[in-house]
């Protein structure tokens, strides 16, 4: 929730999938449409060289893709907030909306993940060739090769770069953010060796990863400076504490229902994997959300 007082928040009437979301090696719908209609421009009539060349294509905003959007779910989170934690209801109402109504639904949240869906995949590829083949040999694949035999912390904080490059976007900022966060969180965990990493502190790494992304996600979209309405700091280390907790419940009830799917993971569909257990997350969070609202 750290994130929430560094990005300014997301305005309605800004893209439902922003321009600037996207993951390397993976086509983007701007792609898609090119390929629909030919590469020699053939499609649907063709263009000729001498047309002026047309706008990029941008994802259509649904109809509750409009200027207030948002508006349900920050209003529902900053009642949360306010109430230092104690207003679950408000904070399933917040999630439920953001989820269902703010974003069109899992498969649209988990498209706003673009840059953390990549940092994602990088992050979990690296781990399984780790635990695969060792981790001085998945280093030196990464010329990284210096960092073998470092304490645990070390070794992430160089993997930065290669899990998620710095970037000016908002959405890259996120990315990295949550991984740092995740850096914090390991010793925590008890991960402090990654030459005896087993595939259940694996899981636990991408696990910590994931639910710190979409929790700077979500303040980021609907809890602009809400981690300044909670009356004390208690209070708002509460609300924090709380929101992190829901949401890695989620992204951990989505590993285990692809528990069989990450044992075969090859790397050619690290993304895909990675995409889907957002969009799993996503729609459980939301189920989740329904619940304490109902509570």
């Amino acid at each position: 929730m750290g994130t929430s007082s560094v990005f300014g928040g997301q305005g309605g009437n800004s893209p439902l999938v922003p321009s600037f979301v996207g993951d390397a090696g993976a086509p983007s719908s701007n792609d898609a449409a090119d390929g629909a209609d030919g590469a020699d421009g053939a499609g649907d009539g063709g263009t000729s060289p001498a047309d002026p060349p047309q706008p990029p294509q941008r994802p259509p905003v649904p109809p509750n893709g409009d200027a207030a959007r948002f508006t349900a779910a920050r209003n529902n989170f900053s009642r949360y907030a306010s109430s230092g934690g104690a207003d679950r209801a408000s904070l399933g109402r917040a999630i439920s909306h953001y989820v269902g109504s703010s974003t069109g639904g899992a498969r649209g949240a988990a498209a706003r993940m673009g840059s953390a869906r990549g940092a994602g995949s990088r992050l979990l590829g690296f781990l399984s060739d780790a635990t695969t083949r060792g981790v001085a040999e998945a280093l030196r694949a990464l010329n990284l090769a210096s960092l073998a035999g470092r304490p645990v912390e070390e070794i992430f904080l160089g993997l930065a770069d290669y899990v998620c490059p710095d970037g000016g976007s908002v959405d890259e900022g996120i990315a990295r953010e949550a991984f740092i966060e995740t850096i914090v969180d390991l010793a925590g965990a008890g991960i402090t060796d990654l030459d005896t990493l087993t595939e259940d502190q694996m899981q636990t790494v991408f696990e910590l990863y994931a639910s710190n992304a979409i929790e700077a996600r979500l303040c980021n979209d609907i809890g602009t400076k809400a981690v300044m309405l909670p009356a004390s700091a208690r209070e708002a280390a509460t609300v924090q504490a709380q929101l992190n907790d829901f949401i890695r419940r989620g992204v951990a009830d989505a590993l285990t229902a692809a528990r069989s799917a990450a044992a075969a993971l090859t790397p050619d569909r690290v993304l895909g994997f990675v995409t889907q257990i957002y969009e799993q997350a996503f729609d459980i969070l939301r189920i989740m959300g329904d619940g304490e609202a109902a509570a």
